[in-house]
C-alpha cells in the first residue's frame, strides 16, 4: 500500500491554482532526459494516464479494492471519483501535478492532490496530499522567494 504521509513543504516552479493548485502549464513539458538524448514531451493525457495507473495499482494491491490514503490518523478506503484532466500540470523538470476527486463509503469526498515524477512511461507518485474535504480547503499556497509553500487556511 502507497501511502504518502510527508506533507508537501515546498516546490519550486509554477505558482498554484485550484484555486490554489499549480498552473496549468502548456500541453507538453519536457521530460527531463539527459543531454543529447532527444527529448520526450509530456502530455496532460500521459499525466492522466499515469496518476490513473497509480491508482489502479494501488486499489489492485488491497484486500478490499480500495485505493488507502491516511487523514487525521485514520486509514482512508476511497473509490476514484474524477481525475480533474483540466488541472493536470507540466511543472518543469520531470515533475507533474495531478487532482482527483475520490468518495468514502460514507459519501464524503476528498480532493487529493498527487505530484509525479519520471518519463511518460515510468511515472511515479512522490507526493501526495488531502487537499480538501467535501468541498473544504485543508491548505492554500504562498509564494516565497519563487518556491510556493502549503499555508494553512484560515
Amino acid at each position: 500500500m502507497f501511502l504518502c504521509s510527508r506533507a508537501i513543504s515546498a516546490f519550486a516552479g509554477e505558482p498554484p491554482e485550484h484555486p490554489e493548485h499549480p498552473k496549468k502549464s502548456p500541453a507538453t513539458q519536457p521530460s527531463g532526459q539527459t543531454k543529447g538524448a532527444e527529448k520526450k514531451e509530456v502530455t496532460t493525457a500521459q499525466i492522466s494516464t499515469g496518476i490513473k495507473k497509480h491508482i489502479t495499482d494501488e486499489t489492485k494491491k488491497s484486500s478490499d479494492g480500495k485505493f488507502h490514503a491516511k487523514h487525521e490518523g485514520k486509514d482512508l478506503a476511497l473509490d476514484l471519483v474524477k481525475v480533474h484532466d483540466d488541472r493536470l500540470s507540466g511543472l518543469g523538470g520531470g515533475k507533474y501535478f495531478a487532482c482527483v476527486d475520490m468518495k468514502a463509503a460514507d459519501g464524503t469526498v476528498y480532493d487529493i492532490d498527487f505530484f509525479l515524477s519520471g518519463t511518460p512511461d515510468d511515472m511515479k507518485v512522490t507526493e501526495t496530499s488531502i487537499h480538501k474535504v467535501n468541498g473544504k480547503a485543508l491548505y492554500g499556497w504562498k509564494e516565497e522567494g519563487g518556491v510556493w509553500k502549503k499555508v494553512p487556511v484560515s
